[in-house]
């Protein structure tokens, strides 16, 4: 009798185990999350230089529903330029909140970060990803649409008012002379708030940029003579000369006045000295050497060459030669096919297809520059 109870008693502490694991198995399972769903206060937006401080987008997403309390939850906001997947993103992180509001200010900093265009329309893309506090469970949301026009802002460097530079300095071939010969030694204007210049410059010396020709009243300079010979910033009347590049040889200058930011790279294609314009579009036709000087190009500044108005045929196609007469070495196109180069695009040192000229006869300007390496026929 004794050895039945004994026996009774461990069959019912077996089954209680058994029991204990099961229910302690049920409690272990845990929610592995949602996907948010994001949406935009707008879907597109132009501010103006006085709404910087006001809001612009407000995003806002769904709950993840994660296994977790809410406010621990982590979101990373991300916004790119479309057509990127997000490669260069500019990113917020958040916890505990389902929305984020970014004023015009925070945005119009981002598109002019990627070099949008002021009072141009961009789309950007924005998604958010959603995770436990830990970063587990990662979950990307749909990638949300929207349209922002960057606002012009004041450049952080005052642009001069002459609307032109000129380089001076013992790396330029003109040395510390002013004023500087012209026009080899004056920059290009790229754009409102950008100019650049091709120059030949001497290696190990410095230089300075000057906004009046022969005038050393005021000068665009550099804080210190230790900054670097091929990026930084610059500004108005500022101590020291800019280092030149260690190495001589043709170096593109690019000053930004909007960022205050300069730049110093090689210059790798060719720039003449001279260009004239041979072809079919032209009254000379392909007779080289062509007629001067109606089918010579005027140097403008360093950078830049242009046409007087000049008679181009309809439906014709021409080549920039840097020697009248010779035909070993051209400026042309690398495909004219590309809709829209008979008007404008890229050009580049003796690539394989002809410029193609005016869909119809008439009086044209052709413009050239060897900065941007872009032409324009108007």
């Amino acid at each position: 009798m004794k050895h039945f109870i004994k026996s009774l008693v461990a069959i019912v502490a077996i089954a209680f185990t058994f029991a204990s694991c099961d229910k302690k198995n049920d409690l272990s399972i845990a929610n592995n999350g949602n996907a948010v769903e994001l949406t935009s206060s707008v879907a597109a937006i132009v501010p103006a230089p006085a709404d910087s401080n006001n809001v612009a987008f407000n995003f806002s997403w769904t709950n993840p529903n994660y296994a977790q309390d809410p406010t621990l939850y982590k979101y990373v906001i991300q916004i790119d330029s479309t057509g990127r997947n997000f490669a260069k993103a500019v990113s917020k992180t958040i916890i505990g909140t389902r929305s984020i509001a970014f004023t015009a200010k925070e945005i119009n900093t981002i598109a002019l970060d990627y070099g949008f265009s002021f009072n141009v329309a961009y789309d950007m893309d924005v998604r958010v990803t959603s995770s436990y506090g830990n970063n587990n469970e990662q979950l990307k949301s749909n990638t949300l649409k929207v349209k922002y026009t960057p606002y012009l802002i004041p450049p952080k460097v005052a642009l001069p008012t002459t609307g032109k530079l000129f380089l001076v300095g013992d790396a330029s071939q003109g040395g510390w002379s002013n004023p500087v010969p012209v026009p080899t030694q004056e920059f290009a204007r790229i754009d409102n708030t950008t100019f650049g210049g091709v120059f030949n410059l001497v290696g190990g010396k410095q230089y300075l940029v000057l906004p009046l020709n022969g005038d050393w009243s005021n000068k665009y300079s550099v804080s210190s003579s230790s900054t670097s010979a091929t990026a930084g910033d610059f500004d108005f009347n500022l101590p020291s000369n800019f280092n030149g590049p260690a190495t001589s040889g043709w170096y593109k200058i690019i000053l930004d006045f909007q960022t205050g930011k300069y730049s110093v790279t090689p210059f790798t294609s060719t720039l003449p000295t001279n260009l004239f314009i041979v072809g079919n579009a032209t009254t000379g036709g392909w007779n080289n050497p062509v007629p001067v000087p109606t089918q010579q190009l005027t140097r403008v500044n360093s950078s830049v060459f242009k046409t007087n108005v000049l008679p181009l045929s309809g439906g014709n196609e021409f080549l920039l030669l840097p020697v009248n007469g010779d035909w070993s070495n051209k400026y042309s196109l690398q495909d004219n096919s590309v809709p829209g180069v008979n008007t404008g695009g890229t050009f580049g040192y003796n690539l394989p297809s002809n410029f193609k000229g005016p869909l119809t006869t008439g009086n044209y300007t052709v413009t050239v520059n060897f900065v941007t390496l872009k032409y324009t026929i108007q």
